[in-house]
């Protein structure tokens, strides 16, 4: 199997034939945020067999971004996604996409993968377009391996239960600004997770890619460090997890299994 990172929470994972793309992000611009690092994901990043989006927010669900995915692609949501944005739908009539929602517990197949459900603790809903709330999520996705893409979450007590056993673990380790507020993991928080999840391999995600403009110089250490930081607390917390600390584009092939 294979990881590749192409900025904040998007990464495809390809194990057992399957392509899955996570929460899916291609632009250089989004309302206040700038992509300060790494070139725009190129096409091919947008080719994929099933694509996961973890909850509502803008950074997560992209509508322009999902517009690029080729007709008739499977996409996975939290359940009331589509009822919640009207953009979702119309990209999905437009693209056929075949749009599957899920609860926390519930399973969908795409080839030799099935995907499952997980708890995220994390403000779901679309804000600030109304107070529909729908649950956020992370995946398991499980091949030759087993996958965790944890979206946004904060840290919670039953995180390794409800996860289960995983090998690679895709860990948010910061964010899109100077301060990171409730339902978020920074470094040290990432570390704490990984080492109850405790996986063969972890790749941090979700820092040094997007930042608001006109805030370059405030706190500016939140943007750059959070992968060194997560790679420090890991050799204190978890010292048996490998981490894969990967730059825009680039690609690793965990082991599979245990």
């Amino acid at each position: 199997m294979e990881v590749t990172w192409w900025g904040h929470a998007t990464a495809t994972v390809e194990d057992s034939g399957v392509r899955v793309l996570t929460d899916p992000l291609f632009v250089r611009r989004l309302a206040h945020l700038r992509r300060r690092r790494g070139a725009l994901p190129p096409p091919e990043a947008a080719r994929a067999d099933l694509v996961l989006v973890s909850h509502l927010h803008a950074d997560h669900l992209h509508p322009a971004s999902l517009a690029r995915l080729a007709p008739g692609t499977s996409l996975v949501v939290p359940r009331g996604a589509m009822a919640a944005v009207p953009g979702l739908r119309r990209v999905a009539a437009a693209r056929r996409l075949r749009v599957v929602e899920l609860r926390v517990g519930e399973e969908c197949r795409a080839g030799a993968v099935t995907v499952r459900a997980v708890r995220a603790a994390h403000d779901g809903r679309r804000l600030p377009c109304g107070p529909r709330r729908v649950p956020a999520l992370g995946y398991v996705v499980h091949g030759q391996a087993r996958t965790y893409f944890a979206g946004d979450t904060g840290l919670f007590e039953e995180l390794a239960e409800e996860v289960g056993p995983c090998d690679v673990a895709l860990l948010p380790v910061g964010g899109w600004g100077p301060f990171l507020g409730p339902g978020h993991l920074d470094a040290r928080r990432a570390a704490q997770a990984a080492a109850r999840l405790a996986p063969s391999c972890a790749v941090p995600v979700h820092y040094g890619t997007y930042w608001p403009i006109g805030l370059d110089a405030v706190r500016p250490h939140e943007f750059h460090a959070p992968g060194l930081e997560f790679e420090r607390h890991m050799r204190l917390m978890a010292p048996q997890v490998t981490v894969h600390r990967l730059g825009h584009g680039e690609s690793v092939r965990p082991k599979a299994g245990r």
